[in-house]
């Protein structure tokens, strides 16, 4: 089995990888299943802000992922991973979450899956919406560091370590692949 993720970043790749060696025991297909990243052109904004704009990434990286052809093989299953804010107003003002989200299709049917959803301080979210400052470099310069979307990402400053980005791109895609692998439940 051939599966094509829509990404190149290291967590995302090893969210996948770990997801599927977890996977291998509940779906047969997937014990040998080769994986396959690299970069797409998924339309997103660099920096999500909405829901729908997470949830149409996710849709569009795996889509995209599933035209990639390796040896003359077409993928199997393509799978797309976003994530970034949902900015709310409320009766408290504007709340900024910190969402992963997952799809998986495989040509005929896809599903979402959600990985958490974490709130993000006032300071930043600001930062991230009215200067238009991706939220990596804010991280970045809060922490006075590099590429912290390359090792914990946000979620791990928000939780002090105790959920990194790669878990949550895991949870998003054990979420979303559930119909894939629990089909008796889904069909």
């Amino acid at each position: 089995m051939l599966v094509a993720l829509g990404s190149t970043r290291a967590p995302k790749v090893e969210a996948a990888r770990r997801v599927l060696a977890a996977l291998a025991s509940h779906h047969p297909a997937l014990a040998a299943a080769e994986l396959v990243a690299q970069d797409v052109a998924h339309g997103a904004p660099d920096m999500p802000l909405s829901l729908d704009d997470l949830l149409d990434g996710a849709r569009r990286r795996a889509q995209e992922a599933l035209t990639l052809e390796r040896e003359g093989r077409v993928p199997d299953l393509g799978l797309g991973l976003e994530g970034g804010l949902d900015v709310r107003e409320g009766p408290g003002g504007r709340r900024g979450y910190l969402m992963s989200w997952a799809y998986v299709t495989d040509g005929r049917r896809g599903a979402h899956g959600c990985g958490g959803a974490i709130e993000v301080p006032r300071r930043v979210m600001d930062r991230v919406v009215e200067e238009g400052v991706e939220l990596s470099s804010v991280m970045d310069a809060l922490l006075a560091r590099e590429d912290t979307r390359s090792r914990e990402g946000a979620w791990g400053v928000l939780t002090r370590g105790l959920l990194d980005r790669t878990r949550s791109f895991e949870l998003a895609l054990l979420n979303a692949l559930a119909p894939f692998y629990n089909e008796g439940i889904y069909a």
